[in-house]
């Protein structure tokens, strides 16, 4: 995600019977701070010192909508300020204050005092908050802050999503369930029901002009599909475009789309393929019309800013302390190993195209699900490392090493009934999956 994107407010308070002029610095050092990290600042640039001016600042924030706010405390202040602004504003909220040195003279600013006041005023009220105790120029400013501003960032995007769920889930695959009032109420965000013939009738009136350059911009990533089925080809292909304009019509942030049986025997082609090159787009995508999947898929999307890949855990080899993710073939091409040429193959089960396979590259990951299988919504968090290896199985697979042993993973999967799904992105935003949790009120599985 890019920090540039996320708006944040940034409100410095302070009483005038402490040293202004020593405020006013620090104030400045800490803006300029933020600024320096990349951050989009909005708020007074003045020290807001009295109720009706912390009133008509908070009143110009809210307008602004900020996905987070930093309360600076540039010296002591009581709470009524502080309290005014975070009842005022709809967002993830941060006290800042800062430390002073031991002069044996006065006590210029007093500022941890300030937000110990704050911090007790809010808690009694029932008001989340974050705090950070540093100068501006310390490392915790950006230990802290960043993963907090991806958070928030995220949290924000959330809020206004649209899932277009196409179909329902397998009979059977009870982890592909959903509570739409537990997500609009955690999330904010909505799921569109759209029905698989919506689909199949738009992939049916195609014209074979619009299929051919799609075909000829794969061909040019993908070897082999002249070698398979090409009028099940040519249905893949035409379900991308389909779904891809589907989602530009509804406004859609995520797919989870019914893939089986329907696309073989109702359409005789496989959704694999298309939902790989959706994936690809950044337009995440999950299997079997799993919400939770989709939503996942695109909360590491927006940490990482780069593709993400929803998938099953297929094999656990202790003795190795390794694991094999493996989906049938919908995997983004810019996951696939430098080394490995992607081809186009068949299903396993239905003998149709089009799927993708190839190993997926050496790399961190972080791995997430957001999941119901405690009976609410918690966040399951983990990381390892994807090493090289040729492929697992037919589709697309991977050979992962977790940070905790291969046992220990799969044991908490299974004892706490987790969704067969997970979805993972390369690099390691654990730290910002972690504040997500906090910022939302979900208990945390670690993998």
């Amino acid at each position: 995600m890019s920090l540039s994107r996320t708006t944040v407010a940034f409100l410095p308070v302070a009483r005038t019977t402490f040293d202004i002029p020593l405020a006013q610095e620090v104030t400045r050092q800490a803006r300029a701070r933020l600024e320096g990290l990349g951050l989009r600042l909005i708020g007074p640039d003045v020290l807001v010192t009295d109720l009706e001016s912390a009133t008509a600042a908070a009143d110009r924030l809210a307008e602004a909508r900020p996905a987070l706010l930093v309360l600076f405390q540039a010296t002591f202040a009581d709470s009524t300020m502080v309290q005014r602004v975070a009842e005022a504003v709809d967002a993830p909220l941060v006290l800042w204050a800062v430390p002073e040195d031991r002069t044996g003279g006065r006590l210029r600013l007093n500022s941890l005092c300030g937000i110990n006041l704050a911090a007790h005023a809010l808690t009694r009220a029932g008001r989340a908050y974050e705090h950070l105790y540093a100068a501006p120029e310390s490392p915790q400013v950006e230990e802290k802050l960043l993963p907090l501003v991806r958070a928030a960032g995220v949290r924000q995007r959330l809020a206004s999503a649209r899932i277009g769920r196409f179909g329902v889930h397998p009979d059977g695959f009870e982890s592909c369930q959903f509570t739409p009032e537990r997500l609009a109420g955690r999330f904010g965000l909505a799921v569109v029901q759209i029905e698989l013939e919506d689909v199949f009738g738009r992939v049916r009136g195609l014209e074979p002009a619009r299929i051919a350059p799609v075909e000829q911009a794969l061909a040019a990533r993908v070897a082999g599909l002249g070698e398979v089925d090409q009028a099940a080809l040519r249905g893949t292909l035409g379900t991308y475009l389909a779904l891809r304009a589907l989602a530009q019509e509804a406004r859609l942030d995520g797919l989870a789309v019914r893939c089986w049986p329907q696309f073989f025997t109702d359409l005789g082609c496989a959704a694999c393929g298309a939902l790989s090159m959706l994936n690809d787009e950044l337009l995440p995508c999950s299997c079997e019309a799993d919400i939770h999947g989709a939503i996942t898929q695109l909360i590491l999307q927006e940490l990482s800013g780069a593709q993400a890949f929803d998938t099953d855990l297929v094999g656990f080899y202790p003795d190795e302390d390794l694991a094999v993710l493996w989906h049938c073939g919908k995997a983004p091409l810019a996951m696939a190993d430098p080394e490995f040429q992607p081809r186009a193959t068949i299903h396993s089960n239905r003998r149709l195209p089009l799927l993708m396979e190839f190993p997926l590259r050496p790399g961190r990951v972080t791995l997430a699900r957001l999941s119901e299988s405690q009976g609410e919504l918690s966040l399951v968090v983990g990381r390892g490392e994807m090493r090289q290896a040729p492929p697992s199985f037919s589709g697309t697979s991977g050979v992962i090493r977790f940070e905790r042993p291969a046992q220990d993973v799969l044991d908490t999967i299974l004892s706490t009934g987790l969704e067969h799904h997970v979805a993972l992105t390369y690099g390691d935003y654990v730290d910002e999956l972690l504040m997500l949790a906090r910022l939302l009120g979900l208990p945390v599985i670690r993998l």
